[in-house]
């Protein structure tokens, strides 16, 4: 090793081993699975129900999540912040999926059930949180299913909340576009197209106010889980 590296790695010399945590990393990944994958099946559930067949087609009406993966946004992007759980121990999960096909025109009423669509998937997550925290109440005091429930529920409330604001692509934007003026609305649609750079956007350089909105929601609806207490971080 050379005297510059040496220089270079000085600050870290004589400092304690770095600490990884792997078992975080499964917690998070599963956690984030999970709440992918039953956010993407309430839309395509919903959709079917009010007429739309066409996440039924594509084979989104699954509990698989093959159908529902986005190489970015449910691989790539992921992988990124597992890489920050694995050295930092807990970080703010996110993933997102492929966008859902819908067909507006297939709905008896467009615009009521294009928002009751894009909301089922926040609902649902929302759900999952109060069963895992439910579960948690149960548990609490066994470590290690407490702090796996105790993600599952941090990470499903989040969805929930980031579901919330009305960016490209989450469903806060496509709720809110069938709203829009004309024009607005082609502009809005075709900003989903720029998906991942929102997103490098908004969690690595201009997240501290979209941040401080978010946990607002968060908090509001963690406040409703049972458990909040048990969890073990």
């Amino acid at each position: 090793m050379t005297h510059a590296w040496r220089a270079g790695l000085a600050p870290f010399v004589g400092q304690s081993r770095i600490e990884f945590h792997a078992d975080r990393v499964l917690y998070y990944a599963a956690a984030a699975l999970i709440a992918l994958v039953v956010h993407e099946f309430a839309h395509a559930v919903v959709a079917t129900r009010l007429g739309d067949y066409s996440p039924k087609s594509m084979g989104r009406v699954t509990l698989d999540p093959r159908p529902h993966i986005d190489t970015f946004g449910s691989l790539v992007f992921p992988a990124i912040l597992l890489l920050i759980v694995l050295f930092r121990g807990d970080v703010t999960m996110f993933a997102y999926a492929k966008p859902l096909p819908l067909n507006p025109w297939n709905l008896k009423k467009q615009t009521r059930d294009t928002v009751w669509i894009q909301l089922a998937g926040p609902i649902a997550n929302l759900v999952v949180a109060l069963a895992a925290g439910a579960l948690l109440a149960v548990v609490c005091g066994i470590r290690v299913v407490s702090s796996f429930l105790g993600v599952v529920v941090f990470v499903n409330v989040f969805f929930a909340a980031i579901h919330v604001i009305p960016m490209p692509p989450l469903d806060g934007a496509r709720a809110v576009t069938p709203f829009l003026p004309p024009r607005a609305r082609e502009v809005m649609t075709n900003l989903e197209q720029y998906a991942p750079l929102f997103i490098l956007l908004v969690f690595f350089i201009l997240g501290g106010f979209f941040f401080s909105v978010v946990e607002a929601i968060a908090r509001g609806l963690y406040s409703l889980v049972p458990g909040g207490s048990c969890t073990v971080f």
